[in-house]
Formats: structure tokens, sequence, C-alpha cells
């Protein structure tokens, strides 16, 4: 049997790939909402009333310092890190605390992390294949013929993230980068509401970055898409409104320009890295 075909027929490589399961009501409100969000480790206050709203079809970058909150933001949002204190809504429908990880994955909220995670022995295509949001249980047309529908969404996003010509290509040989956007285009197979993704750049060539950059503004206004970065000439290229974390709290938020000119940002942020 083929590592494909042995990953198919495992029920728990899909337990984050269900379709969401309710409608995200974005009606009356953004598409995420976390107001007075405390999260203490140890005695650190990790977040430290944090509030923060994303609108739907938003394209927001995150910005901040080591330590600022940013990861531990994510974990809450994705149900990993349970707050002490306040409360995170997803549309006005679903309350995020209530819910566990694969729950929140399934109502569309996916996570990029910053090491690409694909299926190295698997093919471009087949890494699409697996990530396709279907019934879970043995992945049934896997193992028949393919939908028509089902193909037109990975040729689709095949297109979206640049790699149709390498769609035989085995996930192992892609570079840094074109892992990254194999790694994106996995979530989007999902058709998710909310994407978040860590540090995207790390570790690209500059050509790779520009790429990445297009793919990313690509996507807002279909999906809300929150950006983790600290190269500040990668956020400065696909930023609409930026918000800048210090010790677990909102410092500033605006254009990158306003961001970049609020005195106490340029001291606790972009003031380290002169």
């Amino acid at each position: 049997m083929s590592i494909f075909q042995e990953l198919t027929n495992r029920d728990q490589v899909f337990e984050f790939l269900t379709p969401a399961t309710s409608p995200v009501d974005v009606r009356h409100g953004p598409i995420l909402y976390l107001e007075d969000v405390n999260v203490s480790f140890d005695g650190f206050k990790a977040i430290n009333n944090l509030n923060l709203t994303i609108d739907d079809g938003e394209l927001r970058c995150i910005i901040g310092p080591n330590g600022a909150g940013k990861t531990t933001m994510m974990d809450i949002i994705t149900g990993k890190t349970r707050p002490d204190t306040g409360s995170v809504w997803f549309g006005s429908r679903h309350n995020l605390l209530t819910l566990s990880e694969p729950d929140i994955a399934s109502l569309g909220i996916g996570r990029k992390f910053q090491k690409p995670t694909v299926f190295e022995a698997l093919t471009v295509f087949e890494n699409l294949e697996l990530a396709m949001a279907a019934d879970k249980r043995v992945f049934p047309t896997l193992t028949a013929l393919m939908k028509p529908e089902y193909r037109e969404r990975i040729d689709e996003v095949l297109e979206m993230i640049g790699l149709k010509e390498l769609h035989h290509a085995l996930a192992g040989i892609l570079s840094h980068g074109q892992k990254q956007w194999l790694e994106i285009g996995m979530l989007l197979m999902q058709k998710p509401r909310l994407l978040l993704v860590d540090e995207p750049v790390a570790g690209m060539t500059e050509q790779e970055m520009e790429r990445t950059a297009e793919l990313l503004i690509s996507l807002a206004g279909k999906q809300s898409v929150v950006v983790v970065e600290h190269d500040m000439g990668f956020v400065r290229s696909i930023a609409r409104k930026v918000t800048v974390l210090h010790q677990g709290s909102v410092l500033a938020e605006g254009s990158m320009d306003q961001v970049s000119n609020h005195p106490d940002v340029i001291k606790v942020y972009l003031g380290e890295e002169a």
C-alpha cells in the first residue's frame, strides 16, 4: 500500500479537516472579537487586558517585540490556550472559549505555523487532496473517481498558490517558500473564513517574499487574514491596518505609517531594531 493510501485510511489525519457545521454570523459586527482577555503563566502576564477586532475580509498585520503576546493570542483564538478572563467570539454566534481546538477549526479558522508542515513523500496535488474538506471517514472520495468539483477546487488553489506547474512534484523537493505556499493552499482547501499566518516569510528569498505578499493580498476579501510578522519591509508591502502588541496588550493601531511614527512604538519596538 502506498503512503498516500495509508494516509487516506487513517481517520485521525482528518480530525482537523471537517467542514464548518454552523455559519458564521457577521451581520452585526466583526468576524473576530477579543475583549478584556487576560492570561498569566506562573505569575507572568502574557496577555494583559487585550482588546482586538478583525473585520470580515480584512487583512491585518500584527507586529511587536518578542514576548509581546502574539503567539499566545493565536493560541487563544484556536483553543490551545484558555484565558483567565475575557471573551473571544467568532462572529456573533460562536463563543470560542467554549469550544475545543477541532471544533474551532471546523468553524473555519485555519492556522499556519512558521515552519511548514506538509507531507513531503506525497505530491503537491496529493497534499491538497488530503486537505480537502470532505467526509473524514476514510475519505471515500479518494478511493473512487474524484468528483469534478473537487478537482476544480484543487486546480483553483494550485493557481492561487503558484504551484500549478509543480502539481506532480513531491512536496519534499520544493523550496522553503514553495512549501509555505503549499501549506497555505492546504488550509485554503477548507475554504476558511479566517486564516492566522505566523511569520510566513522567515527564511524566504526576496523573490519568494514578493510572491507571498501577492498571495496574501489576493486572499483578502475572500477571507479574513491575520499575519504575524517581524519583517517590517514585508509588513509594509501588504499592510492595510497594523496592530502593535506590547506586554500583552494593544500599544498602537492604524496604517503602517501611523504606527511607525507613533513615539511609543518607536521606543519599544522599532527603536530596538535600529
